[in-house]
């Protein structure tokens, strides 16, 4: 009987991420066994990614896409506790792939868009400072 050789690609499982609310084993785990953990852990995580969506709000005013940074490590925060965000987050993962296609495809649009960003950022704060728009802005909204 002659057993013919393996291959490495047929012995090797591809790697499954395990996200966090679903592993029995570390620091987390241990935090959940305590008493009262599960929901002190659940609560600091979810602080934790609010606090970086709602920065990823904030910048919204600022052009380009300085935004989408804090809100998507906001969400990979939460996909490590949640299992509706972590969800969300295979779903931005596949939207970015797509997205990042598209920026290949059209380089020097892409070039263009990002510096005509950059540099809309740069007249504002720009003019910001100029003109000393934030106390005026301040002064008119009353919170001066």
């Amino acid at each position: 009987m002659s057993a013919e050789p393996v291959s490495p690609e047929a012995v090797l499982v591809p790697a499954v991420r395990v996200p966090g609310y679903l592993r029995t084993t570390g620091w987390r785990a241990r935090v959940r066994r305590a008493p009262g953990g599960a929901p002190l852990l659940k609560a600091a995580v979810f602080l934790l990614g609010l606090a970086f969506v709602l920065l990823g709000g904030a910048l919204i005013v600022a052009p380009g896409p300085l935004t989408i940074p804090p809100v998507l490590l906001g969400l990979y925060i939460w996909s490590t506790e949640f299992g509706w965000a972590d969800r969300q987050l295979q779903r931005a993962r596949a939207s970015a792939r797509v997205a990042w296609a598209d920026a290949q495809r059209r380089p020097v649009l892409s070039a263009v868009v990002t510096l005509g960003g950059l540099v809309a950022l740069g007249v504002a704060v720009w003019a910001a400072g100029r003109w000393d728009l934030v106390p005026r802005v301040l002064e008119v909204v009353g919170l001066r």
